[in-house]
Formats: structure tokens, C-alpha cells, sequence
């Protein structure tokens, strides 16, 4: 199981505002943030559910070739509304809402490239019906 993850960007006050807007709709929100001076090394922020961030950005050059992270979600309107504030919050449409079958039969995505080309993805796994 993962615990946590995250990736590196090039600006991180333009990040960090693209990840609350982006994120916001599937129950992210910031949760912790420390500075150089604290990790001894750069700038980190924490997005996650309350009370514990999963996913962190860090100041620094960005990781190559860009990293994919998809986030599971619980309904496909959360998917959508993922989309749309994503695209909202300055991102790349890389891939609208919808139906992906050739992963499985209810696998419905939208991807969007962060401003450093990393692509993010939210994914609802269920049958719309179960959604």
C-alpha cells in the first residue's frame, strides 16, 4: 500500500494554487507545508484529506519525463468536476471525462497536465449505477 507520493515543480506558489483548485473537488485540500528550513532541503506542501496529507509538491527542478498520478474517487461527477476545476485552475486537458474500456469495462477518467506536464488524473472505478 502507498502511503504517499508526490512530485516536483518548477514554480510552487503557482503549483500549490493549481493543486487547491484542482484537487478541491475530490476532498483534497492543503494540509501541511514546511519550509527548506524545516526538511533541510526545499520547500514541501501536503494535500490530502483531513488529517493526513498523501500527496506532497516540492520546489525543485521538475521530475523527467513528467510522473502520472491518479487519484481514486467515488463518484464519476467527481471526476468530471475534477476536470473542470483543473482545466479552471490553468491546467492542460489531457484527456476529457469519460469511459476508458480498454482498462476495464466501468474505468472512467479525466486527465490533466499540472503546470510542469505531469499528468493527474481522477478515476472512479465503479458502474454508474454504483457511483
Amino acid at each position: 500500500m502507498i502511503d504517499h507520493t508526490g512530485v516536483v515543480v518548477s514554480d510552487f506558489e503557482r503549483s500549490k494554487a493549481f493543486y487547491r483548485q484542482a484537487l478541491a473537488p475530490i476532498g483534497y485540500q492543503l494540509l501541511l507545508e514546511f519550509p527548506a528550513a524545516v526538511t533541510g532541503h526545499t520547500d514541501v506542501a501536503g494535500f490530502g484529506e483531513p488529517p493526513k496529507p498523501d500527496f506532497w509538491i516540492s520546489r525543485g527542478t521538475p521530475n523527467q519525463p513528467p510522473i502520472h498520478i491518479a487519484f481514486r474517487v467515488g463518484t464519476r461527477a467527481e471526476v468530471d468536476a475534477f476536470h473542470r476545476a483543473a482545466l479552471a485552475a490553468g491546467g492542460q486537458d489531457n484527456g476529457a471525462p469519460g469511459l476508458r474500456p480498454h482498462y476495464h469495462p466501468d474505468y472512467y477518467g479525466a486527465f490533466v497536465h499540472d503546470p510542469d506536464g505531469h499528468n493527474i488524473e481522477a478515476v472512479c472505478h465503479l458502474p454508474e449505477s454504483a457511483a
